[in-house]
């Protein structure tokens, strides 16, 4: 069985994330989102709500499970099964910085591999920190986020 790990903090999941989701979860067996619980962060959801948002937002995707975990990916990405590491990339500096996450994976354990997929190009534009801005000032979320994450955000604001 193929099993990849798709990696983030998710706060919240983002359009561009649902796209890397899908496409990812065709490619292999089982895709296990990791939701980075990052105790240096103060995010505007906590671990466990983002891994609700996520599991809302994929339910209809059925080889993809979501889980919370803090600490070494590639213990996370062991510890489930997973062989292959999926970062989604929307532009040059993204490359930069995963390259040499990747890169660091690899030297902590040789065993596995990371896969860069694009970020579709009507997505490219999208972070959830920007989101979070939006949010910030009643902008409208529609198109930057799943339909059902929009109530959850205006909930926190």
């Amino acid at each position: 069985m193929r099993v990849a790990v798709y990696p983030g903090s998710f706060d919240p999941i983002t359009n561009g994330h649902l796209d890397i989701i899908r496409r990812a979860s065709k490619l292999y067996d089982r895709l296990i989102v990791g939701v980075l619980n990052n105790m240096n962060k103060k995010p505007m959801f906590t671990a466990e709500e983002r891994k609700r948002l996520i599991d809302e937002v994929t339910e209809d995707i059925p080889n993809v499970t979501c889980d919370v975990f803090s600490g070494l990916l590639v213990d996370f990405a062991k510890n489930n099964g997973a062989t292959v590491i999926v970062k989604g990339l929307r532009t040059v500096a993204d490359f930069e910085y995963e390259f040499q996450m990747a890169l660091l994976n690899k030297a902590l354990n040789p065993e596995f591999e990371t896969m860069f997929l694009m970020t579709d190009t009507k997505y490219s534009y999208i972070s959830s920190s920007m989101v979070k801005e939006v949010a910030k000032y009643n902008g409208e979320l529609n198109g930057l986020v799943p339909q059902q994450v929009i109530s959850k955000i205006k909930e926190k604001m």
